[in-house]
């Protein structure tokens, strides 16, 4: 049997992308992407009668989880969030709340302390806002779960989109999507202010003899000052094992493919097919090298919904009973959150392609069905449901240990991809197959590693599998605002960063940048500008 993919077989309509050579093959990274609710991405399947997902209130659920993850020498847990109810479609919240859709939903962090003591290797990635959450407490947070971790935390950035989510966080109404950008990128230079420039590594001295725990000189103050957030610091966290966590990133729009390039990490991307994601793929590692980054330290990860069985025939009889169980209205209630677009006033007779009084929503599901196969059929609000019910925007792949890892291999081959967050249809159920059947398989064809790079170590060493990469690489942009051992502070008085120009021009002009003109006052008290769209 031919690989099953259920989202976006190729036509003619998409262009070819041409495989790309690496010197080696590629090892593939692996997370389980999961959330802290009773229903992720596959609407109705937690009436699943082995789907213990119902039991996401449970921290022994959780715990067993972790545990089979990093059985399977998963990478991470990659914890989605959401921050309000979806309650665009049909314009009102009943629908979500009675479907489960992403609700209810509870915080991904706290999960951190427990799962890193139930296991040794496994990272963490955590999703958090920009928008609503203020940067001092969150970079105490996330220095405070990588202490706890030993440095297995990963912070997957987002801007948010849900109009709920801003209401009930303070605002009139959802700020402008490019704006969200401008605010994520000075909160990300308040955070590396905080996680590597107001501690020096050494200040951390625990001198029982000299009666000296932190020197405070070599704590100061950050006082940055900027358009949308005036933070004088200093941290009160002292630097954790990586420092700044692992970051990941998630918004493939021209204003997130920009952010990401500069901050992120590991990208997050999302499409029917290889050849859909490829540009934006392509995109990224052009942007990242523009700006002095080694590309391909730049990771992309597609999200991708595995159902393996021993056979394709047993994989399929699998599919059809998950699909017994989907709900159409949760998966229209996810469209709507996702796209800002209720659907529910459309007769379903009507192609959607052909809407007159929406061209977003127009270019949207056109769009989207020139990278399916199925593109002559009618696009209606129920092949909609159908695509979104199972897997949300990702492919589905149905099939045994082998055709699953073919089409993966096509993934990583053309569509340049470093790895795949992995969805579940029933939890434990989906990972256990995956642990027990794919892994192997991956495994044999050199495309996954054997055991953890660095057993124990930080998910950043273990994400690149470097031994001793645990703080940023030194061609990531944030790398400079490191205070070394050694080194002068590398911030001035007005909170920005001291450049090689900035002491050249001062040489020259005689006043050589001192410890003492560096940044030492307090500043005024933190304080969040609100900002509208």
């Amino acid at each position: 049997m031919d690989i099953i993919s259920q989202k976006g077989v190729e036509n003619g309509k998409v262009a070819v992308s041409a495989p790309v050579k690496h010197p080696e093959k590629k090892k593939i990274i692996l997370n389980a992407f999961v959330m802290n609710t009773p229903n992720h991405l596959n609407a109705g399947l937690w009436r699943h009668p082995e789907n213990r997902q119902k039991n996401w209130n449970d921290l022994d659920h959780w715990v067993e989880l972790a545990q089979l993850l990093e059985k399977g020498k998963f990478h991470a847990i990659f914890v989605a969030d959401t921050a309000g109810v979806y309650d665009v479609y049909k314009s009102e919240k009943d629908t979500a709340i009675k479907t489960g859709t992403q609700f209810p939903v509870n915080d991904p962090l706290y999960l951190v302390p427990a799962l890193s003591m139930a296991t040794n290797n496994i990272g963490f990635g955590i999703t958090v806002s920009t928008t609503y959450d203020v940067p001092y407490g969150l970079a105490r947070r996330f220095a405070t779960v990588d202490h706890l971790s030993k440095g297995r935390v990963a912070w997957n950035i987002v801007t948010s989109y849900l109009e709920s989510g801003a209401i009930n966080h303070g605002l009139d109404c959802q700020i402008a999507h490019d704006e969200r950008y401008n605010i994520a990128n000075e909160y990300l230079d308040v955070t590396y202010k905080l996680w590597e420039s107001s501690w020096r590594e050494d200040a951390l001295k625990k001198d029982v003899e000299a009666n000296v725990l932190v020197d405070p000189e070599l704590v100061r103050y950050i006082n940055h000052e900027g358009k949308y957030f005036k933070v004088p610091g200093p941290a009160i966290t002292s630097p954790s094992p990586q420092r700044t966590p692992f970051l990941f990133q998630a918004g493939m729009s021209k204003a997130g493919r920009g952010f990401a390039c500069k901050h992120a990490e590991a990208a997050f991307v999302a499409g029917p097919t290889p050849q859909f994601i490829r540009k934006s793929v392509d995109d990224l590692r052009e942007q990242a090298a523009k700006i002095g980054r080694d590309p391909q330290s730049l990771k992309t990860l597609a999200v991708m919904f595995v159902i393996v069985a021993e056979t394709d025939e047993l994989a399929r009889e699998k599919y059809d009973e998950y699909n017994s169980y989907v709900d159409p209205e949760g998966a229209l209630t996810l469209f709507g959150g996702w796209f800002g677009l209720d659907i529910s006033k459309y007769p379903d007779d009507l192609d959607l392609r052909e809407v007159t009084d929406n061209d977003t929503l127009a270019k949207i599901i056109a769009q989207w069905a020139t990278s399916c196969s199925e593109t002559d059929g009618m696009w209606n609000k129920s092949r909609v449901a159908k695509e979104y019910v199972i897997g949300g925007r990702g492919e589905v792949i149905v099939g045994s240990p082998t055709t699953v890892a073919d089409r993966l291999e096509e993934w990583v081959e053309i569509g340049d991809v470093d790895g795949f967050n992995l969805a579940s249809a029933t939890i434990p159920g989906t990972y256990e197959s995956i642990v027990k059947l794919l892994v192997p398989e991956l495994q044999k064809r050199g495309r996954f590693w054997e055991d953890y790079a660095v057993p124990g170590g930080t998910l950043r060493e273990n994400i690149y599998s470097s031994p001793g990469q645990s703080h940023l690489r030194d061609d990531h942009p944030a790398k400079r605002f490191t205070w070394k051992k050694d080194q002068p502070f590398p911030l001035g008085k007005d909170g920005n960063l001291v450049t090689e120009e900035d002491s050249e021009r001062e040489e020259k002009e005689g006043e050589t940048v001192t410890e003492e003109n560096r940044a030492t006052s307090e500043g005024p008290v933190p304080k969040r500008v609100k900002t509208s769209a």
